[in-house]
C-alpha cells in the first residue's frame, strides 16, 4: 500500500506542480498580510481537495452518464496532461493554466481561492482525469481510500508551500521554480504517455 501511496502522490504532484503556481500567487496578493495569506492558501488547499475529491468519488458517473468510455477517457486525458508536461518543459506553466485575461479579472476579485488558484491553476483537467482513470484501475475499498488520502495529504503540501510562498521564491527564484517545474515537465509527459498508451491498446481489444 505504501508503494500505491508513492505512486499516486508522485504522479498528481508531478501533474498539479503547486512549486508552479507559486508566482502566480504571489502576483495576485502582493498586499496580503501574513495573516491573510495563511488564510487564503487554507481555502485554496481546501478547495483543491474537495474539488479533486468530488471527480474522484462521481467523475465515473459522469462518464456514464455522457457516455464516455475509461479508454477514451484515458486518451483525451493523456493527451490533456502530455500538454501540461509540455507547457512545464518549455517554462508556458502559468500561460497554459492561468492566461492574462484571467489574472487581469483576478486582481480585482476579493477571494482568488477557488478561482483562479485551485481551479484551474491546481485542480485542472489532468488532475481530475487523472484521479478518474486511477478510481477505474484500483476497485477495492482499501485502495480507493488510501488514493483519496493521497489527495487530503497533497492538499496539505499544498497549503504548505503557498503558506511559505515568499520564503520559496525568494529561496528558488524564477530560475529554480522554471528549472524544478521542467524536471517535472518530463516527468508529466512520461505519464501521459503512458495513459495514452494504455487508453488506446483498451480501446483497440474492446474491437
Amino acid at each position: 500500500m505504501l508503494e500505491l501511496f508513492i505512486l499516486v502522490f508522485a504522479s498528481l504532484v508531478s501533474v498539479v506542480n503547486p512549486l508552479g503556481a507559486i508566482p502566480v500567487y504571489l502576483a495576485l496578493t502582493p498586499s496580503y498580510t501574513s495573516a491573510e495569506r495563511n488564510g487564503s492558501a487554507l481555502m485554496i488547499s481546501l478547495y483543491f481537495v474537495i474539488i479533486l475529491l468530488s471527480f474522484f468519488f462521481f467523475g465515473s458517473y459522469i462518464l456514464s452518464f455522457f457516455g464516455i468510455t475509461l479508454s477514451s477517457l484515458r486518451i483525451a486525458g493523456g493527451l490533456v496532461i502530455f500538454n501540461s508536461g509540455f507547457g512545464l518543459l518549455n517554462g508556458n506553466f502559468e500561460r497554459n493554466r492561468v492566461g492574462k485575461k484571467v489574472k487581469d479579472e483576478a486582481r480585482d476579485k476579493e477571494d482568488i481561492s477557488f478561482t483562479p488558484m485551485a481551479m484551474p491553476m491546481l485542480s485542472g483537467p489532468g488532475s481530475i482525469s487523472l484521479l478518474i482513470s486511477l478510481f477505474a484501475e484500483y476497485d477495492s475499498i482499501e485502495e480507493r481510500g488510501l488514493i483519496a488520502g493521497v489527495v487530503v495529504f497533497a492538499g496539505l503540501v499544498i497549503f504548505l508551500i503557498l503558506k511559505s510562498a515568499p520564503l520559496l521564491f525568494r529561496i528558488l527564484g524564477h530560475s529554480g521554480i522554471k528549472a524544478i517545474s521542467r524536471i517535472m515537465g518530463f516527468l508529466v509527459m512520461a505519464i501521459a504517455v503512458e495513459y495514452i498508451v494504455g487508453g488506446i491498446i483498451t480501446l483497440v481489444s474492446s474491437y
